[in-house]
């Protein structure tokens, strides 16, 4: 019987090797991280409904304004330890490498966690920023670092395992707090501490498994350790340091990072990045990953996710146990379907055309549920249980759908994969910090947006769909099967800002023979031919 999962594999040169379990290994072990962020993308929202957790910080006591603003403040106190995380996994990852960053990050989160537990406002908000603080370093590192160790033909999967993660994690947190819900009497503390005190599983599983992994060989090979990225690959690659497919990709490899330093020169400081990343055929690619993250949020995924009991109230389901319960659905709708668009799709179909038809049908669906909103008053009262209501709820679940097979993890594959090796986390962390900032301003303004436009949330997110599928089809070109090396062919400071001419070209290139090797070399003889010239 055919392997399902060998497409890929079946279309590459490659020995077969070298998709074998040690790949999935390290992306696994890995992407324990990512589920620490999505559990906590699924609890805090249900958790700040239970009347435990109300009794306990005194939110029932009260006015709504208030409430809205506590509420913002500690869902949003997490976006902003993210937003600084992102800035110090960049400086870090760079000086100590991505593998010992990562579990740094894991001790970080758990201590977070652990000041949640207390009970006090005070440190429940220093714990929040903590999880924050560590979930931004190793959301930053992560892509790069499994981008980095994964074969081209299955790197988009690879690095799809950090949204799977996330996922699943994110359908336990919401199903958590029904659970305690249900089964937890609500003047129990416990009904709200279980839910706090899980984040220490992810956490403890990543510092369980990531000592074991490989630090990435481009990295290693950027501080010119060519004997340590020669094993690391080896063992990734599950093949003989001395086998003949080795040698090409970590020749390959080499020549990518020499050319970088033959541009930058060697021990590129922090101020000479910075230059880097703003010139020509990489300023395009950082814009381009800054936008893409933007634009995910502005679809409003992540109002839905902290905030879904609110949602689901928005269009009339009311009682705190069947809003969990519609939550926890919402979260395995939008599980299964990444896992299938990560695993079967983002390597076959790509990455642009699924941003395409994802986009339409998730506005479709945002716009359905602002004029279910608007025509049934559902703001204002709890509207009957008709076709309308339902097909409102069905749509909450189809929008999880088309999110689900293109934005929910699209940006963070190309954002991962198109910069070169020299300014890959700088331009990462950039992007990153515009993920957690463009999140910050989303979760801290919803309660407001909610109680002043109302129905309106649905058709500003609705728009902002549709702008971002506009900019998909404008400005984001094909890079599935594009070696990291070659993607320099790709968005080359030549290369036409418009997406279809930019991969019109790259296939020009490459039946042409060429590659971005070949083309370095080129470019570096022309150089050194008008330096000499110059000084005859």
């Amino acid at each position: 019987m055919r392997n399902p999962f060998a497409a890929n594999e079946d279309r590459s040169d490659a020995p077969r090797e070298i998709f074998g379990y040690r790949i999935y290994l390290l992306a696994l072990s890995a992407t324990w991280a990512s589920s620490m962020y999505g559990y906590d993308s699924a609890f805090i929202g249900g958790t700040l409904a239970l009347p435990s957790f109300k009794h306990s910080y005194g939110l029932d006591t009260v006015g709504k304004t208030e409430l809205l603003d506590l509420s913002s403040n500690i869902v949003s106190t997490f976006q902003g330890g993210a937003f600084f995380g992102a800035i110090f996994g960049f400086f870090l990852s760079e000086k100590f490498g991505r593998k010992p960053i990562i579990m740094v990050s894991g001790v970080v989160f758990s201590l977070g966690a652990v000041l949640q537990l207390i009970g006090k406002i005070g440190l429940l908000y220093a714990g929040r920023a903590l999880t924050g603080l560590g979930i931004g370093a190793s959301a930053t590192i992560i892509p790069i670092y499994i981008s980095e160790c994964s074969p081209a033909s299955i790197r988009g999967r690879m690095v799809g395992f950090f949204e799977i993660m996330l996922q699943i994690a994110l359908v336990f947190g919401f199903w958590v707090n029904y659970g305690v819900n249900k089964n937890i009497s609500a003047t129990n503390p416990a009904q709200w501490r279980i839910p706090v005190g899980i984040q220490l599983i992810p956490a403890g599983l990543l510092l369980c498994f990531m000592p074991f992994m490989i630090e990435s060989p481009r990295w290693l090979l950027s501080k010119n350790k060519m004997e340590q990225a020669r094993k690391s690959l080896s063992w990734v690659r599950n093949l003989p340091q001395d086998h003949e497919y080795l040698d090409r990709e970590l020749t390959e490899m080499a020549a990518g990072v020499n050319h970088e330093l033959e541009l930058t020169g060697v021990g590129m400081g922090k101020s000479q990045m910075l230059r880097e990343i703003i010139r020509p055929g990489i300023r395009n690619r950082v814009i381009l990953s800054v936008l893409l993250m933007l634009l995910q949020n502005l679809t409003g995924i992540n109002a839905v996710n902290y905030y879904s009991p609110i949602i689901f109230k928005a269009i009339g389901i009311s009682g705190t146990s069947v809003g969990l319960l519609a939550t926890g659905v919402y979260g395995l709708v939008k599980m299964v379907t990444t896992v299938i668009f990560m695993v079967f799709i983002v390597d076959t179909v790509g990455r642009r055309i699924s941003l395409l038809v994802g986009s339409v049908g998730a506005a479709f669906a945002m716009f359905y549920l602002g004029i279910y909103s608007k025509v049934s008053g559902s703001f204002n009262h709890t509207p009957p249980r008709d076709a309308g209501a339902n097909g409102a709820i069905a749509m909450v679940y189809i929008y999880a759908v088309f999110y689900g097979f293109s934005w929910n993890g699209i940006p963070w594959i190309i954002s991962s994969e198109i910069l070169p090796t020299r300014v890959r986390t700088l331009g990462m962390m950039c992007a990153v910090c515009m993920q957690w900032l463009a999140q910050f301003m989303v979760v801290y303004s919803l309660p407001h947006m909610v109680a002043s436009i109302t129905y309106g949330i649905f058709f500003f997110f609705g728009a902002c769909t549709v702008v971002a599928m506009v900019f998909a089809y404008l400005f984001v070109p094909e890079t599935k099967g594009v070696s990291l090396e070659d993607m320099d062919l790709l968005f080359d400071k030549d290369s036409s800002v418009w997406a279809k001419n930019s991969y019109k070209k790259y296939k020009e290139l490459k039946e042409a023979g060429l590659n971005a090797t070949t083309i370095h070399a080129a470019q570096v003889k022309e150089t050194t031919q008008v330096v000499e010239l110059e000084h005859i």
